[in-house]
């Protein structure tokens, strides 16, 4: 061979070596960026509040009227740092009812007389409408004859924030939930003892949670990568239920899985997981939860990437998102992880049920995900 022809596929096989290299630069650099973008996203702040102790009053507790209150089957916690909750005005929209979007968002007020929890007298908590964190409890509810619901004081001071608010001619105290901001009314000096203060608070931006025996069934909505593998992983769990998989955690109304794959619509994939708490505690469908999938990547599971598939927990009861921070401190402080535990914690909003051909995937087609136990 001439030397010419060897010196032309030398200098070709040295760029299609430089090509390859360049392409696997671009490849991890793409997906770098993308677990930055996310990481950004989710570099919120950290405030200190109190959570949720325990659950509700379980069924064979005594009455507690007579010790200070029937609501003290849920107490606060120890404070615990928590990242601020932090959503764009279209994921706020479509989480809020167009009410509680005026109120909370925009720092509207409800008609006095026309909230749904002025005159409520059942006992139990008021929790954030925008993020679940406890408010208030029925034991410090008092009616002030102004027309909305009046506390003397908040479930945990560390839970309440407060600006000054010079509308209307007038200076006025505005107070509003530390996490997420949302508005809730203002605090005047004019309530009853112990403390002398009223807060004055919106109905709508409030959630309420009644003292009782655990339900007979309770949900989360848990995304841990390609559902079709969690479903069949949380159907061999006792104690479930019933599952199903759909999209949350976005803003988009009713997504189909063409949008949701195509990383527009903030939506991950993930299992509806029904149990019965009598059964497995949320706390055993948590740690099973962790033990399925790795919680220390962000927006991917393995090859998928996206945040479809990140990590996630969407409780729809408070009490839930103690129990996930406990697994997850715990898990945390044993060094289960060798890298730092990304799994996002949040309430759960909007759920859309996915298309039938992905619900019990790998039942009706065999087959499994990889999925580590």
């Amino acid at each position: 061979m001439e030397k010419g022809s060897l010196t032309v596929m030398k200098r070709l096989a040295q760029i299609l070596t430089t090509l390859g290299i360049l392409l696997l630069v671009g490849g991890w650099w793409v997906g770098y960026r993308g677990d930055m973008a996310l990481a950004k996203k989710q570099e919120a702040k950290t405030v200190k509040v109190r959570l949720v102790e325990g659950g509700m009053r379980p069924s064979f507790a005594p009455n507690l009227a007579a010790s200070g209150g029937a609501s003290e089957g849920l107490m606060a916690g120890a404070g615990i740092e928590v990242p601020t909750v932090v959503r764009s005005d279209k994921e706020w929209a479509n989480r809020l009812t167009i009410e509680q979007f005026r109120v909370g968002r925009t720092h509207g007020t409800e008609r006095a007389f026309c909230g749904v929890f002025h005159d409520n007298k059942k006992n139990g908590v008021y929790f954030c409408a925008g993020c679940g964190l406890p408010l208030f409890k029925s034991d410090h509810k008092f009616d002030s004859g102004t027309g909305w619901p009046s506390f003397f004081q908040p479930f945990a001071e560390e839970n309440i924030g407060e600006t000054t608010d010079n509308s209307y001619g007038m200076s006025r105290t505005e107070v509003h939930c530390v996490r997420c901001g949302t508005h809730l009314g203002h605090v005047f000096p004019d309530g009853p003892k112990p403390t002398g203060l009223r807060y004055c608070i919106n109905s709508a931006v409030l959630n309420f949670q009644e003292s009782g025996p655990e339900p007979k069934t309770a949900t989360l909505l848990l995304g841990a990568g390609c559902f079709w593998g969690v479903q069949a992983a949380f159907d061999e769990l006792p104690g479930v239920t019933k599952t199903e998989v759909g999209y949350s955690g976005g803003w988009t109304k009713n997504p189909t899985y063409k949008e949701v794959c195509g990383d527009g619509t903030g939506h991950a994939e993930v299992v509806k997981v029904e149990y019965d708490p009598a059964k497995v505690s949320t706390e055993k469908v948590l740690e099973y939860f962790f033990k399925i999938h790795d919680p220390t990547t962000l927006n991917r599971q393995g090859p998928d990437v996206g945040d479809q598939y990140r990590s996630a927990i969407y409780f729809t009861r408070p009490e839930q998102e103690s129990a996930a921070r406990k697994v997850i401190a715990k898990l945390t402080e044993a060094k289960k992880f060798s890298r730092p535990i990304v799994t996002q914690v949040d309430l759960a909003g909007p759920y859309a049920e996915a298309e039938d051909y992905h619900q019990k995937y790998h039942a009706k087609h065999g087959g499994g995900c990889s999925v580590p136990r």
